[in-house]
């Protein structure tokens, strides 16, 4: 399947039942998906008029109770900040895909990894945190989507899928999950009384600073459980490794086989390829310098996850930086030159 059909799918056996969205490449295959199957399975799907409508209709199913999933691209996902940032402050849960493509501004079609900040930094207003995974196959697109509604659904958070257009439009084998029947008769819906004394009220509003600061607090309580428990990642090759590589979703794909090359000539290179970009797996990251490692992150942008390595390493100058601006996949050769050259500086700065 193709990586945007294989996420919808597998969205719909998780026991997704409603998508709102609005057409932007190179998201089209999932609310095309979406418009076939929903019908299919008492479902709901509706292209709403805007970005903004489709993020607030999320708001109102998600609060109702219901598994609910949006998807767009970098211009798309910016338009929704303010409400994602609304569903945040409300603890909502819901799913958002990023199938990202080049910017800033309308950029263009290609793959980026270049809303990495956007995803991880928070992207609207206020304090708060998404849970945000980078799948690295078709199978994690199916595997990490249903992953990512019962973590939503857990924490009453939502939940970033963060893609791009390689991982959106190549096709690979994948093996689905059996249908999943969920009800949406949750205790703190919006859904009536429902045998309560009163009706269940959901918004993040603290007009009295008194309210918003036990709001704040209960969030980051939140976060601070969800930063110990959810972090993810895979290594490959890093025990005797003189360069660790850290790359994620298309970028960690290319990386492993330059690796892969270098290692049949008998260079000793790693990869570590974050799958939860927050929270990002800073600790392994420190445990991994304290033995001496060197690190190379290779990203399709200017360097954002970059950031991220230093803060975790605590040394600038045991990371170096590859990255790619044109929209461009870069090519295993580029990668395996880029190694190349870092492993002969030695620990030169």
């Amino acid at each position: 399947m193709k990586g945007n059909e294989a996420l919808a799918e597998g969205a719909i056996r998780a026991g997704c039942r409603y998508f709102f969205g609005y057409p932007i490449t190179p998201q089209n295959e999932i609310p095309e998906y979406m418009a076939r199957r929903m019908p299919q399975v008492d479902g709901v799907f509706l292209q709403a008029e805007s970005e903004v409508s489709a993020i607030n209709m999320v708001y109102g199913a998600g609060g109702a109770g219901g598994r609910v999933l949006t998807s767009s691209s970098g211009p798309g996902i910016s338009l929704k900040q303010e409400g994602i940032s609304y569903i945040a402050g409300a603890q909502i849960p819901c799913v958002i895909v990023n199938v990202a493509r080049g910017g800033p501004g309308l950029g263009g079609l290609n793959p980026s990894q270049s809303d990495y900040f956007q995803a991880t930094k928070g992207g609207g207003h206020g304090d708060y945190h998404l849970l945000v995974f980078a799948p690295g196959t078709a199978q994690e697109m199916v595997d990490l989507i249903e992953l990512a509604f019962d973590k939503a659904e857990e924490y009453r958070n939502p939940v970033m899928i963060l893609s791009d257009a390689i991982m959106g439009q190549m096709m690979e084998p994948v093996v689905l999950p059996e249908m999943r029947t969920v009800s949406a008769d949750k205790p703190w819906a919006t859904t009536g009384k429902n045998g309560r004394s009163k009706p269940n009220v959901i918004n993040s509003l603290g007009i009295v600073s008194e309210d918003l600061e036990k709001i704040n607090i209960e969030l980051q309580d939140k976060y601070k459980r969800m930063a110990a428990a959810e972090v993810r990642y895979e290594v490959d090759g890093v025990d005797d490794a003189d360069l660790v590589v850290v790359a994620y979703g298309t970028s960690s794909r290319v990386v492993s086989s330059a690796i892969t090359q270098l290692r049949q000539a008998g260079k000793k290179v790693g990869l570590f390829r974050p799958i939860t970009l927050w929270p990002f797996p800073g600790q392994a990251l420190a445990d991994l310098a304290a033995v001496g490692k060197r690190f190379l992150v290779v990203e399709m942008s200017a360097g954002q996850m970059v950031e991220d390595v230093i803060l975790s390493v605590n040394d600038r100058f045991k990371v170096e930086f590859f990255g790619k601006l044109n929209g461009t996949v870069p090519t295993v050769r580029e990668v395996y030159d880029r190694i190349t050259a870092v492993l002969s500086k030695g620990g030169e700065e």
